[in-house]
């Protein structure tokens, strides 16, 4: 037997235009242009605007002017699909006024925009280095080889990664030289080859791991007693050294404290990494764009946001004219009007989209202004210990906005400060409570912590329970696996390991 029920619920759900403006403040200041050219080139109604526009640019307006535009903004929902039929219901007036409705284009920035009438750009000289690929083929050719194993010592280059090492086993290396390069070769030839390659400059390259790029590099120092016995370490007590096991290797190869400091020293002064010394050649360079701007005049912070890469937007004049011709004619058949309701769909999709722009700009400098004052000490002094704890709920209370949207704005964002270009996320920590009940960033107490074991003696490094000790005498209550976690977030290793002869 059926049962028919019933049941009422409250779903809450986000608008398309809400949508947008969430995806929209994720973006980041350095792919914000890529966004908006995606969306003009979806959008024929929507265009980046050639001429000077004579509005106030986003420096110019106040947060409540920016609000009070947006209240203003017509974001009238456009015909629906149940409503196609009843074109005679089709309103454009607010489309065809005689005022162009220049509400709708808005100017984000300055009118440095345009790179390409930048001077600071168009005299810039490109520097011009020799990539790690290229010194690495460079020297293949000096060896004079026949054509087949030049081919194949091009191919064991093309397989080094950009630190140096050569990471993929040699039968790999064979079988795709038979698939790839149509090469039948043996295991026998490639070593042979390769082992030429491990001659090459920088010393240590080709190598397949840490130990071996390691001795290369030694194997083509000067021979004395202390290279010698470096080569040793490498070779028999490899494990030992990097976990500073040095009683082993002293009783092994008979060496005094004096001896194995000194051979410390050649072997810690070798390069783990041969191919970074071509920085060009690193497919890993990045550069940070900041997304904000914070300077100091007289004693006084000033936020700037970074518009470089937002244009100044507006909606087509052309689809605008369409409207209008619309508007005059007599005759409107059935073809026509489905033509307008699609021009204003576009059209209203234009404005939501410069609109989301625009608020995604007010939302960004409401949040880092609030950032801004409530890390005020830091901003001006640069000094780690003037951080206040900070949690995103604090910057929701300030602003009323969700916690969710100060999550998107501070993802990914980077502020240019006079000490440096810093992730926004660096300025979030929470709280730890003192001695005397006054609450301080755990950010101090990881400098705190960091001082500690900088100046601790190396031959004798503080073991967890001692500097959890230390740290309780200063006032910072804490524990001693806090202690553990916090040495490991600093990339602190443990007390053996931080101890030197």
């Amino acid at each position: 037997m059926q049962h028919l029920s019933q049941q009422q619920r409250l779903l809450q759900k986000l608008s398309p235009q809400q949508i947008q403006l969430m995806k929209l403040l994720q973006v980041p200041t350095a792919y914000l242009d890529e966004r908006i050219l995606e969306e003009v080139e979806e959008n024929p109604a929507l265009e980046i605007a050639t001429d000077d526009l004579e509005e106030k640019t986003l420096d110019e307006k106040t947060s409540e002017e920016l609000r009070e535009e947006l209240k203003s903004d017509d974001n009238e929902d456009y015909v629906s699909e149940e409503e196609t039929d009843e074109f005679e219901k089709i309103d454009i007036s607010e489309y065809v006024k005689e005022s162009d409705d220049d509400d709708a284009d808005y100017n984000f920035q300055k009118d440095n925009y345009n790179r390409d009438d930048d001077e600071s750009f168009s005299h810039r000289q490109v520097r011009s280095e020799i990539s790690f690929y290229e010194h690495l083929l460079a020297q293949v050719h000096l060896l004079y080889l026949e054509e087949r194993k030049q081919q194949i010592a091009e191919f064991i280059i093309g397989s080094i990664d950009d630190d140096g090492y050569l990471r993929r086993d040699i039968p790999s290396i064979v079988d795709d030289l038979s698939f790839r390069q149509n090469i039948n070769s043996t295991e026998k030839e490639l070593n042979e080859i390769l082992t030429l390659i491990k001659d090459f400059e920088p010393a240590g390259i080709a190598a397949s791991d840490l130990r071996e790029c390691l001795l290369l590099q030694l194997q083509r120092k000067e021979k004395s007693a202390n290279i010698q016995y470096a080569i040793k370490i490498i070779e028999k007590y490899f494990e030992e050294f990097t976990k500073k096991h040095y009683e082993k290797i002293i009783r092994g190869l008979g060496l005094s404290d004096k001896q194995l400091r000194e051979i410390i020293q050649i072997i810690i002064k070798l390069n783990p990494k041969p191919g970074a010394l071509f920085s060009s050649g690193n497919k890993n360079n990045s550069y940070i764009i900041p997304d904000f701007y914070i300077i100091q005049q007289n004693g006084e912070l000033e936020l700037q946001l970074n518009q470089r890469n937002t244009p100044e937007l507006r909606v087509s004049s052309s689809f605008r004219e369409m409207l209008k011709d619309f508007d005059r004619g007599q005759k409107k058949d059935s073809r026509q009007k489905e033509t307008i309701l699609f021009i204003k769909q576009k059209i209203d999709s234009a404005k939501w989209f410069i609109d989301a722009v625009r608020q995604r700009q007010e939302t960004l400098l409401q949040t880092m202004s609030s950032i801004m004052h409530l890390q005020e000490d830091y901003f001006l002094t640069g000094n780690e210990a003037n951080l206040r704890p900070m949690i995103l709920k604090d910057i929701s209370d300030r602003t009323g906005l969700d916690i969710s949207t100060i999550s998107r704005v501070v993802n990914s964002k980077f502020v240019q400060t006079e000490f440096g270009t810093i992730k926004l996320k660096y300025f979030f920590s929470e709280s730890l409570s003192t001695d005397s009940g006054a609450e301080v960033s755990t950010r101090e107490v990881k400098m705190i912590l960091n001082e500690v074991i900088q100046a601790e003696d190396k031959k004798h490094p503080l073991s967890d329970e001692k500097l959890t000790e230390m740290m309780n005498e200063k006032g910072y209550n804490i524990a001693r696996r806090t202690i553990a976690k916090y040495r490991e977030q600093l990339n602190i290793p443990v007390a053996r390991l931080r101890k030197v002869l």
